[in-house]
């Protein structure tokens, strides 16, 4: 929580919550839904956790759509139990890894 130094203490009026994340590069190695249409991407993270995005955007669904279809994989699970289809390495893309008690990664940009 934070407020402006200039601002007198005003409770439940004035506070704004901040949450961090950092903007990071991962490896996509898998993906849920369909080639056509992917839900989500599973990424390895820098620190070798295996995770699931959160929903993508159709536009980069359709980026994403284009790489996966060429790849047909088999199904496995992540670190937290998700299971997801796995593609051969050399999509990267960038996201956002909260640092937070919920820790969501969301992808920004197909790289």
């Amino acid at each position: 929580m934070a407020k402006r130094a200039s601002s007198p203490y005003r409770a439940g009026r004035i506070w704004q919550k901040i949450r961090h994340s950092e903007t990071v590069d991962a490896d996509v190695v898998g993906y849920t839904g369909s080639a056509r249409q992917p839900r989500a991407l599973a990424v390895r993270l820098p620190d070798g956790r295996t995770v699931l995005s959160q929903r993508l955007t159709a536009a980069l669904a359709a980026q994403a759509a284009a790489w996966l279809r060429e790849a047909p994989g088999r199904q496995v699970r992540t670190d937290g139990g998700d299971a997801y289809t796995t593609v051969p390495d050399g999509l990267v893309v960038e996201v956002l890894a909260g640092t937070t008690r919920h820790k969501a990664v969301t992808v920004t940009r197909v790289r």
